[in-house]
């Protein structure tokens, strides 16, 4: 049964090596959980799962493969013999809750009605005065309000059962599928990342001054580092204005996410195309503009350039002098795109449009050929490839 749930996991696409497999048999040999469907989901992800944006379809592949033994535990639950399952329920009960059960004649009668429902019910039940089900009034049940019943499933105060998590598929905005999120972005984001030490010495380096110390025969020789920080540095460039107006959330997202994990980050604006200028400030974008020409010359070619913008516009803004829609330009936006290139070789334009309607633009198949297919969707997968070509 665990070989197919392997194989039903990879071929999903998630990266489950033997290894990885063996080690949760080894776990489930060692007895470190009980014997839950609950437990067993918690364990398994923890041991099969490396990378988060895999959560969701872990949750699809265990819900396939062990709904079928939640079904059988619940036949199996209905031929519990009944003085086994009195005792069990009179566990859970405390004197007031026994009381308020003979309240309604006797436990006798409450445990008869029970075992008449469970034989009429068909299904599952929500709401209601009657049957076992979710909310209501029932004195069978649970999500509902009866102060002489008994509590059947569902949720305890306290715990939480993996089914809700893969029947509500709460992990379902990590998929590499799915357009991006704030928190989503930072996780794909520091795969970017390269720590160095740079500035003045002001972090305690333990390593070091255990080390001099054991040199300087005993006596405390205390070192200091410079702190660690995200060397990367990183252009930013956004569209604005125009069809870009329906992708406003996700470029926010994405800027509030580059701005924490980024200490080197320049960031610009344009619309449409990239031209002769580009600005800071949208509220002032026609009287505070930056030359490119002084963005090429004071950033180094160890900066990467991210440019965002869905290249939805007229073929003309791109290939000719005089095509921008805002002003006169005097050179094509292709040519200024060109000198970014060979100022910036690590680049990167992501696109929020989805990546199956790009055949439908010509203007996004001729910004794909300048930039050399270096054009990746707003997903976490299109994000992934995007850092491989920054890096």
């Amino acid at each position: 049964m665990l070989v197919r749930f392997l194989e039903m996991l990879r071929a999903a696409g998630i990266p489950v090596s033997l290894t990885e497999f063996l080690a949760l048999l080894a776990a489930l040999e060692a007895r470190v959980i009980s014997t839950s469907v609950d437990d067993f989901y918690l364990l398994s992800r923890t041991l099969l799962i490396k990378d988060e944006r895999h959560y969701d379809r872990f949750d699809r592949v265990f819900a396939a493969h062990f709904r079928g033994l939640e079904e059988a535990f619940a036949a199996l639950q209905r031929e519990l013999p009944e003085d086994w399952l009195r005792k069990e329920l009179e566990s859970l009960l405390d004197e007031e809750a026994k009381a308020r059960a003979r309240s309604l004649g006797s436990w006798d009668a409450l445990m008869e009605a029970l075992k008449e429902r469970l034989e009429q019910q068909k299904g599952r039940h929500q709401g209601g005065s009657k049957w076992i089900g979710t909310g209501g009034t029932s004195p069978f049940g649970n999500g509902g309000y009866n102060p002489e019943g008994i509590r059947i499933g569902g949720e305890g105060a306290g715990q939480r059962k993996a089914v809700k998590v893969w029947d509500r598929r709460e992990f379902a905005n990590l998929d590499d599928a799915v357009e991006l999120g704030t928190r989503n972005i930072k996780v794909a984001l520091r795969r970017l990342r390269r720590f160095a030490r740079k500035g003045a010495a002001e972090e305690f380096d333990l390593d070091g001054t255990v080390e001099a110390t054991a040199r300087n025969a005993g006596l405390l020789d205390i070192k200091m580092v410079p702190e660690r920080r995200n060397a990367v540095k990183v252009l930013l460039f956004l569209d604005v204005g125009g069809s870009m107006d329906d992708h406003v959330r996700l470029c926010e997202e994405l800027f509030s996410a580059a701005r924490s994990e980024f200490r080197h980050l320049e960031y610009f604006y344009f619309h449409n195309f990239l031209y002769e200028s580009v600005w800071k400030d949208n509220r002032r974008r026609h009287a505070e503009r930056i030359p490119t020409l002084e963005i090429l010359r004071t950033y180094a070619s160890d900066y990467r350039v991210v440019m965002v913008g869905d290249a939805a516009m007229s073929p003309y803004e791109i290939l000719q002098p005089g095509g921008s829609i805002e002003h006169w330009n005097e050179e094509p936006g292709a040519t200024w795109l060109q000198r970014l290139l060979q100022a910036y070789p690590r680049f990167a334009w992501l696109n929020p449009d989805p990546e199956e309607r790009w055949g439908w633009t010509q203007s996004i198949q001729i910004t794909r050929e300048l930039t050399g297919e270096r054009m990746f969707p707003m997903t976490l997968e299109g994000l992934d490839r995007a850092i491989r070509a920054l890096g």
